[in-house]
């Protein structure tokens, strides 16, 4: 099969979140399964060195703004892979420090940039690699199903592509005032509340929902909540609508970053049969590089964070006191609202035996926190898929999540009965508040320091446990074969 995968962003070119890893990460396995892949970014020139971009094997050109617009277009590959990689150069568009906002606020014409890039993708599709399926990503690529469904009604020649839509996160709509509509490409008819509008505004990831041949997101859990009100984010209907063609799939993760049997970032690199040892090498090493006395009594917890309220910082920071009482000690990395910031910045100058904090992000930190840490605290408000819970449980460090989205799919809470049946992986609590969250640390505290043996069997289970991108891409495989039976 031949599968297009349309995308924001994708490491190792950008990235600001979780996308960039499961563009990459899915689009890699899907040709390990021998598919045909070509992912589509934009080239986002202060991110992507002149060396990575590879050779220009084209342009694409249309009518956009009043004007004819034209976009370089070159072709790479995804490092040590056979992923094909078309990057949309047009650097007025793209040549910019951020990729979505600078300085906390988004980028004023950020309705023109993605719907030039959306429509230049569907015409990488008409030129230089037409595809099956075209596998479009959040609201950036949102408009990508309805130019194929546009281009399907009027017998156009893509029309016979099937498109797959993946919601990463519901918050972020794509929302822009409804003159937008003039830049894309698209007949006016097809802005209807069914279709592109919303409430009197053009809404892209509701374009996506509503025009893809079927719509996925991020975890099964995600795919239930969102069709409520209270995870929908007024979309909630439009998804319902979808029925069986609205699914829910786990994301993997790709073992050629996060594994400690390979990862160059940490002091030992170690499997599920030298854990003991390399995991005291790694926490030994980390409690040095982060200024924490070197003590392997005392129960490191990692974070590694954007420092805001969805990912549960409010319950750490009103707990963190109580917490620190015990033999406990906190790595921490990331950044976000300065709010937290200055409150974990001050934990650290109360508790400097007790408290390591990195303001910012640091990847090879990142890699050091999860294999040095004993637990790993994730008590998100709300997660869609979450990866994080995933890698540590890769490098045997079981997380503290809260039951909602991918962290239920993904974290099975330790009782007695899952123990002894090899299925539990770390510490869930149901009820989000911080008093919930404050009992299953306390769980987790007293099996690290009295129940050892239980301890480590949780510790096994978690680093057997199969979290690879080949099986996923197995269910993306049946996703996209359902999409091209639905076609005829």
């Amino acid at each position: 099969m031949r599968i297009m995968m349309v995308t924001s962003e994708a490491v190792p070119f950008a990235k600001t979140g979780g996308l960039a890893d499961v563009a990459t990460g899915l689009s890699k396995a899907l040709v390990a399964s021998e598919h045909e892949v070509a992912l589509v970014m934009p080239c986002y020139r202060r991110h992507i060195p002149e060396s990575d971009r590879g050779e220009i094997v084209g342009q694409v050109t249309f009518e956009m703004l009043h004007t004819t617009l034209t976009a370089d277009i070159f072709e790479t590959k995804i490092p040590d892979s056979e992923v094909r990689v078309f990057l949309v150069d047009r650097p007025h568009f793209f040549d910019r420090d951020g990729l979505y906002l600078e300085n906390g606020h988004d980028y004023g014409d950020n309705a023109e940039r993605f719907l030039f890039f959306s429509r230049a993708a569907v015409e990488v599709a008409r030129h230089f690699f037409r595809p099956d399926i075209i596998h479009a990503n959040d609201w950036q690529t949102g408009l990508v199903p309805g130019l194929i469904l546009q281009e399907r009604e009027h017998q156009g020649e893509l029309g016979n592509i099937g498109t797959v839509y993946t919601i990463h996160n519901m918050a972020f709509h794509g929302e822009f005032p409804s003159l937008q509509m003039l830049n894309t490409g698209m007949n006016s008819r097809y802005f209807n509340w069914e279709q592109l509008e919303y409430f009197g505004n053009l809404n892209l990831l509701k374009g996506g929902i509503a025009m893809a041949d079927i719509v996925t997101t991020v975890s099964p859990t995600y795919a239930k909540e969102t069709c409520l009100p209270e995870f929908g984010y007024g979309l909630d209907p439009v998804l319902e609508n979808r029925g069986e063609d609205y699914i829910g799939i786990l994301n993997g993760v790709d073992m050629s970053i996060w594994n400690p049997e390979s990862d160059p970032h940490i002091a030992m690199q170690y499997n599920f049969q030298n854990y003991k040892e390399g995991k005291a090498e790694c926490k030994a090493a980390l409690q040095r590089e982060m200024g924490l006395p070197e003590n392997p009594e005392a129960m490191v917890l990692g974070l590694v964070s954007r420092l805001t309220d969805q990912k549960g910082l409010d319950l750490i920071t009103k707990k963190a006191t109580q917490i620190l009482n015990a033999n406990v000690q906190f790595a921490f990395l990331g950044a976000g609202d300065p709010r937290y910031e200055k409150i974990l910045l001050k934990l650290q100058q109360d508790y400097p035996d007790k408290v390591a904090v990195y303001i910012g992000f640091q990847e090879g930190l990142a890699h050091r926190i999860e294999a040095g840490s004993d637990a790993f605290l994730m008590p998100s408000s709300f997660e869609p898929c979450g990866l994080n819970q995933q890698y540590s449980q890769i490098y045997g460090t079981p997380p503290i999540v809260h039951a909602v989205g991918g962290l239920t799919d993904s974290v099975v809470d330790v009782q007695r009965h899952t123990l002894d049946n090899g299925t539990a992986t770390g510490f869930v609590f149901r009820e989000y508040d911080a008093d919930h969250f404050l009992d299953t640390v306390w769980r987790a505290v007293g099996m690290f320091v009295h129940h050892t043996e239980d301890w480590n069997k949780l510790v096994l289970n978690s680093m057997v446990k199969d979290s690879s991108w080949d099986r996923i891409a197995q269910e993306y495989t049946d996703v996209y074969e359902r999409v091209i039976a639905k076609l005829g």
